[in-house]
Formats: C-alpha cells, sequence, structure tokens
C-alpha cells in the first residue's frame, strides 16, 4: 500500500498531510501551533471495538449504569492496629440482595501504604485499538510509595492482587508520593508524583508499560521540572498536558499547618504546561494567593477544547485554565466561595477547602465539595467564564448548628447547617470524593480527604469511620437530593472503621476517561 506524506504550512505552522489508500478522507490537522510539534490521523477501520466508548457523550448516552464502586479504604491508625489498607467492592446495583453493600474486600500486604487515587491500566483513549482491555487498576501509594496493579477483569466482583511495584524503585529514580493514574494510548501508564526521594516538592512522571507493567523510566525532558505536582491532564490535539501542585511531601504528611501554606517553597500555586509531544515544561501559571494548592483539574471532556477548571484547595476557589489565541495559556478565577466569620475556631474566618472537582460528560455541569464547610455544589458552566450555582446540600462539616463553631458572619446562608441525619445514624465529617454516573444523574460521595488531615479536622471520622452516600442529580434544572435508600457506613467494617477515598466503577468514569479526536493517536 503506497504511502505519501505532503508536508506543508499552514498559518505558519508545520503539519502534514496524510494520504494512503483505503484511509478515511485525507485530513489534514493542525498541531499545537509550535514548528516540529504534529498530529498523526490513525486508520478508520470501521469497527472501534477497544475499551471505553468512542467519545464522552457516547458515553453518557450509551454506557451502562454502575453495578458495582471501587473504593480504598486506609486504616487510620496502622502502626497501633498493623493493619493494611484494602480495596473495597460496593454494590450499587438497586437489583441486587446486596445492594448498598461491601461485597469484597483485598488487602494489601503491607501496612501503612496510604492508598489514595487510582487508575486504569487502559482506558478510552484506547478505544480505536480491539487489541487493549481496561482490566486493571492501579493504586498508588502516597506513604510507601508502592504502586499496585490489580486484576478487575477475571472477576470484577472479586478484584485480586496481580503485581506490586515496590517503592524503591520510584525512589531509585529519585521521585516519591506517587499519586495520579492515567492511561495513555501508546500503551504506557503514567502516574504523577509529588516529591523526590527526600520528600522536597518534585512535579515529574512515572511511565510504566501496560502490557509488562514495568517502569520505563520519567516523562517529563530536558532539565526544567514542575516544582510540585498533584494531578494532571492531557489533549493531544492541542499538544499540551497541564499539571497541578499541592506542596512538598514533607509539609503536608506531617498534617495540615498554616504557615506552611504561606511558604513557596512548601506548597504550590501554580499550574504547569507541557508540550505533549516534546515532554517538556512549556509555561508556569502562577495563580497567585487566591490560587494555593490547585489540586484537581479537569479539562472539558470534548478533546477539542482549548479550556477546563480548576479547584485550588485553601481558599476554595476554581480558576478557568484556556488557551489564548497566541497558543499561551492562561487562568482566571470564575468562582470564590466565601470565607465565613466565625467564633469557636483556630482563625476568626472559616475558608472552604475544596477538595474534589469533577465536569458531567457533556460538559455541562461542574461538582465541587466544599471540605470545610461541608457542602457539595452544582454549577451549570454552559458559559465557562461565568459559572451558576444550581445545587448545594450539606452532609456534615465544621459549621454544623450543634458544633462548637458559631458563624457570625455568612455571605450566604441565612442559618447554620443542621446535623445530617440518614438512615437513622449521623454522618460524620464532611464530603470529600465525588464520583458521577455516567448519564449524569447520581453522584457518589465519601467522606475522608487525607488520614493525617482527617484526624486533625474531623477527629469523629477517625474513630467512627468514613461514609458513603449518593446524591441524586437535577440534570434539567440542576439540583442535589441525598438518595434514601443508600449508605455504605465504613465505621462498622469487620476490623474497625476504615477511611473511604476514591471512587472507581470498572467500566470507566468520568474523572478516569480521557478522550482523543476521533481517529487521533497519541
Amino acid at each position: 500500500m503506497e504511502t505519501t506524506f505532503d508536508r506543508r504550512n499552514l498559518q505558519g505552522h508545520r503539519v502534514y498531510w496524510l494520504k494512503e489508500t483505503g484511509w478515511r478522507d485525507s485530513q489534514l490537522v493542525a498541531g499545537s501551533g509550535r514548528v516540529n510539534s504534529y498530529v498523526f490521523m490513525a486508520p478508520h477501520t470501521g469497527s472501534e471495538c477497544g475499551p471505553g466508548y468512542k467519545s464522552p457523550l457516547d458515553a453518557m448516552q450509551n454506557g451502562p449504569r454502575e453495578k458495582l464502586l471501587y473504593i480504598p479504604c486506609i486504616q487510620p491508625s496502622p502502626q497501633e492496629t498493623h493493619r493494611s489498607d484494602y480495596l473495597a467492592t460496593v454494590d450499587v446495583d438497586p437489583q441486587s440482595p446486596t445492594f448498598s453493600k461491601v461485597i469484597h474486600r483485598l488487602n494489601m500486604p503491607a501496612v501503612g501504604d496510604e492508598l489514595h487515587h487510582s487508575g486504569w491500566n487502559v482506558c478510552s483513549s484506547c478505544h480505536g485499538d480491539s487489541s487493549k482491555r481496561r482490566d486493571k487498576l492501579v493504586l498508588p501509594s502516597l506513604g510507601s510509595d508502592r504502586v499496585y496493579i490489580v486484576d478487575t477483569g477475571t472477576d470484577p466482583k472479586t478484584p485480586r492482587l496481580h503485581k506490586v511495584i515496590e517503592g524503591e524503585l520510584l525512589r531509585a529514580l529519585n521521585v516519591s508520593t506517587p499519586h495520579t493514574t492515567h492511561c495513555l494510548a501508546s500503551g504506557e501508564i503514567m502516574i504523577s508524583v509529588l516529591g523526590d526521594k527526600n520528600g522536597n516538592g518534585k512535579g515529574d512522571f512515572v511511565l510504566i508499560d501496560a502490557h509488562s507493567l514495568e517502569i520505563k523510566g520519567l516523562w517529563t525532558k530536558g532539565e526544567k521540572n514542575a516544582k510540585f505536582g498533584y494531578d494532571f491532564w492531557y489533549q493531544p490535539y492541542w499538544d499540551v498536558m497541564i499539571s497541578t501542585e499541592w506542596g512538598a511531601p514533607k509539609s503536608f504528611k506531617k498534617g495540615f499547618a498554616l504557615p506552611d501554606t504561606q511558604d513557596e517553597d512548601l506548597y504550590g500555586r501554580s499550574l504547569n504546561v507541557f508540550s505533549w509531544n516534546e515532554r517538556r515544561l512549556l509555561q508556569t501559571i502562577d495563580l497567585g494567593p487566591e490560587g494555593i494548592a490547585p489540586l484537581e483539574i479537569r479539562f472539558l471532556h470534548d478533546p477539542r477544547q482549548t479550556q477546563g477548571f480548576v479547584g485550588c484547595a485553601l481558599y476554595a476557589n476554581v480558576f478557568r485554565f484556556f488557551r489564548e489565541e497566541d497558543g499561551k495559556w492562561n487562568a482566571e478565577l470564575v468562582i470564590d466561595v466565601p470565607a465565613k466569620q466565625v467564633e469557636g475556631w483556630v482563625l476568626p474566618e472559616m475558608n472552604g477547602l475544596m477538595s474534589d472537582i469533577l465536569l458531567s460528560l457533556d460538559d455541562r455541569y461542574l461538582f465541587f465539595s466544599n471540605w470545610l464547610h461541608g457542602d457539595v455544589r452544582q454549577y451549570d458552566v454552559t458559559d465557562p467564564k461565568h459559572p451558576r450555582l444550581v445545587g448545594q446540600i450539606f452532609l456534615g462539616g465544621s459549621v454544623q448548628s450543634d458544633g462548637p463553631v458559631t458563624v457570625t458572619g455568612d455571605k450566604e446562608l441565612k442559618e447554620q447547617p443542621k446535623p445530617v441525619f440518614h438512615k437513622g445514624q449521623r454522618l460524620y465529617g464532611s464530603p470529600q470524593m465525588l464520583q458521577l454516573s455516567l448519564d449524569g444523574k447520581r453522584l457518589y460521595v465519601t467522606s475522608s480527604l487525607y488520614s493525617p488531615w482527617d484526624k486533625q479536622f474531623y477527629p469523629d471520622v477517625v474513630e467512627k469511620g468514613s461514609f458513603l452516600v449518593k446524591l441524586d442529580v437535577d440534570t434539567e434544572k440542576g439540583g442535589l437530593t441525598l438518595n434514601p435508600e443508600f449508605l455504605v457506613d465504613f465505621g462498622k467494617e469487620p476490623e474497625g472503621p476504615v477511611l473511604a477515598h476514591e471512587i472507581r466503577y470498572p467500566g470507566g468514569d468520568c474523572t478516569s476517561d480521557i478522550w482523543l479526536v476521533e481517529n487521533e493517536t497519541n
């Protein structure tokens, strides 16, 4: 089969026009706007039966209802109990006799891992490759630097441990504290890291071969590294990846210390913009004092979009990031949760502390958890520059009416929220991690942020365990309602209370899957 490459210039950008007999119509695609950056189009086979879904809207409209959840459960006091973290499988099928129950627990072989976030070996970025299968869940550990690979394909209800990548292998690369996992269309797994081997801040990314599950090395090329690391999202169509910053592990692992958050050598406040093709750090966007600890980052799911949102923890702010006409990236504050004037608190003001954000697959709604105040919010972001609050519900928090804190000034509420009792018991702690159903109608919420911080802010959660609840979402006008039938109480686990964190579905979800432009390769 004859193939010709016709190199041309388009608006000063070097691009390739790929012609080949048997391919879909010849297509011309601009690269990132930088010389020597290209986007190649993959052949159209007529049958796409790889993992995931062909588009975000395909997932939303045709994806099945979730029946299982995978949730890392962290031991609050492993040094005392000598118990290991585990992966819980929760039945969320309303037709099942074990609905709303933990049906399996996969214990990790070591103690003190601090499991946190998880991701997949492959996802919808590999949808055009029928040889790939989403059957391994990847669980990095903030505490031990280990990476666990869990087989979820053999029996989804009973996951089993497949492989352990020991922390010493990461530290040999002078990185530590692995966090976010994303699969790549190249057949690799990429995990962000937050520090060097000594716990200083360092933003980089470990590459793991998705077939052999062996470490291949670090992703970033060149001498420039991000100062800190946390989350990341890539959009190959625009030759871009953007990462966020928490802080230096040696600081946040000790617990929350307000003076540390003001030290720019200990806490981050920037977005880091990389060339996806060249793997080089090109630009750092300083979000300033209002953007301290930018954590979860979400591009709009549409892979042709050049914008998204990032939640900044310390002052509960959301920034919209976007691409300028000249190819540079910028950010602007679009949501600012007001602090509350309080008495009975360590400070005269209580900020919200935003911990998790996500977008519905149609890019219509943004959700986030406001961990200190205790509410989950839903915003209409059809106009991304001007988000509009359409749903809000309190599920605990630090300003409940029967607690030690008295609110003396509030720009949003007329009275302090009452404690929440659900299925005959009180919800302790505050909403934290979120996961939305593919159709956007059900929002699952857990209540643990990070065990050292949980112990400081919500000691009742450490004593009584965290919760998992389900919110029913009004997808037409907006609105959040606590589902009366669903509750998992992680305080009643067989070996004692645990801290439930991030949520995954076996078939992919709103935060683990990244889509490419149709027929685009990585």
